[in-house]
């Protein structure tokens, strides 16, 4: 049948059962949030206050639920201030279909306003990227750009319409296809191979010779990494992490992989990983590693990194193996598959001596009683009060590396972090976005005051939807771990790290219309928390810290992972 232009791709985001979209419309996308205005009874608009808190948030939103999230932005500064939000969803794995429209094909390439080449900024930071110059070709394209976005490696992909081929007199002939029959859709078939919308099948040989070395090992340790998440495969990892009977270390994007609380668990590895991950990773016979990149935050120095031991990765992305470290053996395939061949084949193993040697190295898990607020303190209270389940989103920094160590996740998309990118101010969008899409779970969104400052626009996002986020503040006065580096590293010369200035986040929630708490002990902290939580609005809470408490422990960058600059605190 003919239909709009506009209209056939708000049918294909219901093709894709998109429900949500976020987004800050503007000139060039006019026409689009015109007919959206149309669908208004059946796709929900998520207006941010800024185009890059849309992009977190459709990050969140995907991360959260499993689902492909959409962002809309219009061209020029619209569409560059998704760039940070398009890198950070694309180094993390976070499948979004980014949407912007840019000027007509009579002006394209003559520096009309608002004019930039979005799809070449976008290209180095997408799984694909695609200009829409014909308009009978939107179904195939917003087809392939959800498929390419959900498969194999997950990712985002950005889609930019010229203006004319979303005007009004652009008719084309389109057909209603289900999202579950798209990939028998034309077009789409060809993108197998560039795109990898076919996840690899593991070759069953590379699966018993892991076996093999399995059966050799004496010392054997497992990495949880994002790909486990990614890939949903925190059911088989565990299977496989409990027949190995191995201790488990996790990155921060392998939080949710594997339980927190389980008696398997070392921790966090790499630069502030605990002890027992770090010291485990120096000592085994045997380290697997399953959807993990071996980043420079893991893997400090790769020529020094597990060197006594074979080293196994498991990854669905043939370019990741090798690349930061040189493996003994690898395995090419998702992680839910692999795990699944491993697992119908992996013996009950029982490494009793290794692990008595490991896990006690584990740290405190109870605070540490201090009449000053401490970090530790702040979470167990989190941890404590809040329900089962609870969906956390961080910003980066020091805050972060305390929340992953303090706090326990046990699901995919319990822990929405900036992995990769590090992105500071990623947390508030992530947690409006898991929080739309997770209606019935609590969200909480652990931020520090330099982070927040960042992001705390989107605070009358919070109230004009009525979102009962609570943002927890670690206000240390400082950007605190640029500040440990400084004290650790740089001879204490402390340059434009302090943020000695405003605002009054206290004043700045009441302002957009939510609560504000400001504690500087843990009563006060137990009495606020329970406070936000029951209040039923977003709430705000202010946690005065000592500018140099400091993230515990702390490998310098480019050392071995053994050679701690700070070490784990006392039991």
């Amino acid at each position: 049948m003919k239909i709009s232009s506009t209209k056939a791709i708000m049918e294909c985001l219901l093709e894709q059962e998109v429900d949500t979209v976020f987004g800050y419309p503007g000139g060039t996308i006019l026409n689009l949030y015109d007919e959206l205005y149309r669908y208004k009874d059946r796709i929900r608009h998520v207006l941010t206050a800024h185009e890059q808190g849309a992009a977190h948030a459709a990050d969140g939103y995907a991360r959260s639920t499993g689902k492909v999230g959409v962002c809309f932005a219009t061209s020029g500064p619209g569409a560059t201030n998704l760039t940070t939000g398009i890198a950070t969803a694309y180094l993390d794995s976070s499948p979004v279909v980014f949407i912007t429209c840019n000027v007509g094909e009579n002006l394209l390439g003559k520096d009309a306003f608002q004019e930039v080449d979005i799809t070449g900024i976008a290209m180095p930071i997408t799984k694909a990227a695609f200009l829409v110059r014909d308009a009978q070709s939107i179904p195939d394209i917003m087809r392939q750009a959800f498929a390419v976005a959900a498969s194999g490696r997950p990712g985002p992909v950005l889609i930019d319409f010229l203006k004319n081929v979303t005007s009004a007199d652009q008719m084309i002939d389109y057909e209603f296809i289900p999202w579950r029959q798209n990939r028998q859709c034309a077009g789409i078939q060809e993108l197998n191979s560039s795109h990898q919308l076919k996840n690899p099948e593991p070759n069953q040989q590379d699966v018993e010779k892991l076996l093999e070395m399995i059966s050799q090992a004496e010392r054997p340790l497992l990495i949880c990494g994002g790909g486990v998440v990614r890939g949903k495969a925190e059911k088989e990892f565990r299977e496989f992490a409990e027949k190995l009977d191995a201790p488990v270390a996790i990155t921060v994007m392998g939080g949710g992989g594997f339980p927190g609380s389980h008696p398997l668990t070392t921790g966090m590895i790499g630069m502030h990983g605990s002890q027992a991950s770090n010291v485990a990773c120096a000592e085994c016979d045997l380290l697997i590693a399953v959807g993990c990149r071996f980043s420079d935050r893991v893997a400090l120095d790769p020529k020094t990194f597990a060197k006594q031991a074979k080293i196994v990765q498991i990854d669905i992305d043939r370019a990741e193996i090798d690349k930061n470290v040189l493996t003994d053996h690898h395995i090419i395939g998702s992680a839910r598959r692999v795990l699944t061949m491993l697992n119908e084949r992996l013996p009950q193993y029982d490494s009793t001596g290794w692990k008595a040697h490991i896990l006690p190295m584990r740290a405190p898990s109870v605070a540490e009683d201090s009449p000053i607020l401490t970090p530790q303190q702040i979470l167990e209270v989190i941890r404590l009060q809040v329900p089962k389940g609870t969906i956390v989103a961080t910003d980066v920094g020091q805050h972060q590396m305390w929340s992953i160590k303090y706090l326990h996740f046990d699901y995919p998309g319990q822990l929405l972090t900036s992995g990769g990118f590090g992105t500071m101010g990623f947390g508030l969008g992530a947690a409006i976005g898991a929080q739309m899409g997770n209606p019935d779970k609590r969200v909480i969104h652990v931020t520090g005051d330099g982070c927040f400052r960042m992001n705390c626009h989107e605070l009358c996002t919070v109230e004009h939807y009525g979102l009962p986020i609570i943002s927890v503040v670690f206000n240390n006065g400082t950007l605190g771990m640029v500040r440990q580096w400084q004290n650790l590293i740089y001879g204490k010369r402390f340059s434009e790290t302090t943020l000695d200035r405003g605002p009054d986040f206290v004043k700045l929630a009441e302002a957009y219309g939510l609560h504000g708490y400001r504690v500087r002990t843990r009563a006060e902290m137990e009495e606020a928390f329970a406070k936000a939580l029951s209040c039923g609005t977003g709430a705000v809470i202010d946690c005065i810290l000592d500018i140099d408490e400091m993230v515990r422990p702390m490998v310098a960058a480019g050392s071995p992972i053994t050679d701690f600059l700070l070490k784990e605190a006392a039991k």
